[in-house]
């Protein structure tokens, strides 16, 4: 065992805990996503996460070290900080740590931690927003997609309506990269809701729609904008054609007549971000 882990473990009191602890049984149901998770909490493993979750102070509910894959100083350094911020902290053996780890080669941590928990009425996106709409997005790993995407594109914000997939969902915490930690997203209880916040605080609502006549590249955007992204099978939700908006279209030169959801906000908010914030900034 590495010296410099084991003054960690030391101390900060790292409890020794076996394959039957109610905590090893808990973090298995939440990485099979296979049980409630009242509290929201997603597994986070390995130093690059984990420093993500630390980079984000990301509450944590526990932390998990197994001594034996503990290999660089910077594992140790990470380990340490992480101890400082939770009360729960175990070691576990090796063939422990690889029932949970998701990882061929795992390098000894792994924590619980919790998502993000944003107020709405502390978000005021500036006038040059643009934010991504999922309504009824049901595969996780689709929805982690289009966050990492925000996270790049420089969307300031991600709203979720008929939200199907679970956010915690080992799926979609991997096909974020982290980004779940950096985009700030809000969950709305009904269209109606997310529709009257747009309105109230001045988003003009595209429907991404094969119908419309308008193509992206037309749109000059350049005002508050809410691109809204419809479920992989049922499209958009029809409560959003009972109030105001505009269709634009991606064209489609092949034989498929529509692209991946993921794929369709990618072409969609990068043209928005590209006119609302760097085109408007060109003398």
């Amino acid at each position: 065992m590495n010296c410099d882990i084991q003054e960690v473990v030391d101390r900060y009191g790292f409890r020794p805990i076996g394959e039957q602890n109610p905590k090893i049984k808990q973090i298995k149901g939440i990485v099979s996503n296979s049980k409630p998770n009242p509290h929201k909490l997603f597994a986070a493993e390995g130093i690059w996460m984990l420093g993500l979750c630390e980079k984000f102070a990301a509450p944590l509910d526990c932390v998990i070290l197994c001594p034996e894959h503990i290999r660089t100083p910077e594992a140790v350094r990470l380990c340490e900080q992480l101890a400082a911020r939770t009360e729960e902290r175990y070691t576990v053996s090796a063939k422990t740590f690889e029932k949970i780890s998701e990882r061929g080669q795992p390098d000894g941590l792994f924590a619980l931690a919790k998502l993000p928990c944003r107020d709405i009425a502390e978000f005021a996106p500036h006038d040059d927003a643009v934010l991504l709409i999922l309504d009824g997005v049901e595969i996780p790993g689709n929805v982690g997609t289009m966050l990492r995407m925000a996270d790049g594109a420089g969307i300031d914000g991600v709203f979720l309506c008929n939200r199907k997939a679970r956010m915690t969902h080992p799926k979609l915490i991997k096909g974020s990269q982290g980004a779940v930690l950096s985009v700030p997203f809000f969950e709305f209880d009904t269209v109606a809701d997310c529709r009257a916040w747009l309105k109230r605080n001045g988003f003009t609502v595209y429907l991404a729609d094969t119908r419309a006549k308008l193509y992206y590249y037309d749109e000059p955007f350049g005002k508050k904008t809410a691109l809204v992204m419809g479920s992989e099978r049922y499209g958009i939700s029809r409560e959003w054609y009972d109030g105001e908006y505009e269709m634009i279209a991606i064209p489609m030169e092949g034989s498929c007549d529509s692209l991946n959801v993921g794929v369709a906000a990618t072409v969609l908010a990068y043209e928005a971000v590209k006119k609302n914030k760097f085109l408007k900034r060109k003398p």
